[in-house]
């Protein structure tokens, strides 16, 4: 089973951005769907974006506008390029092929001024 390993978080003021990076433990090209996932203290984990193979994207609501998802079969890397943050952003964010999960640790991203 692949598994995903998140990073880029961090503390970052209202309006400033983060680029996250998700990378697989196995080849990325055989994987159609790749997805970032988040949750809120208290809340629940709530769909962000999602990338598949070909080529197409789609972002959330939450995240149109705003944040991008990409991908990097050769370096078996997924991005979540997030700008304009905001304290509602906060998080910890998490990538997967299985919206089901299960979840590895993911990566915290805190928005405050």
């Amino acid at each position: 089973q692949v598994q995903f390993v998140e990073s880029g978080g961090g503390l970052v003021q209202p309006g400033g951005s983060l680029r996250l990076s998700c990378v697989a433990s196995g080849d990325l090209f055989s994987i159609d769907a790749m997805y970032w996932f988040r949750q809120a203290p208290g809340k629940e984990l709530e769909l962000v974006a999602v990338s598949l193979s070909g080529g197409y994207t789609d972002h959330a609501p939450l995240a149109k506008g705003r944040f991008t998802i990409s991908r990097d079969n050769a370096k078996n890397t997924v991005y979540l390029e997030m700008t304009n943050l905001e304290p509602e952003d906060t998080a910890v964010y998490y990538c997967n092929n299985n919206p089901q999960g299960p979840w590895g640790q993911g990566t915290q991203v805190t928005v405050s001024s």
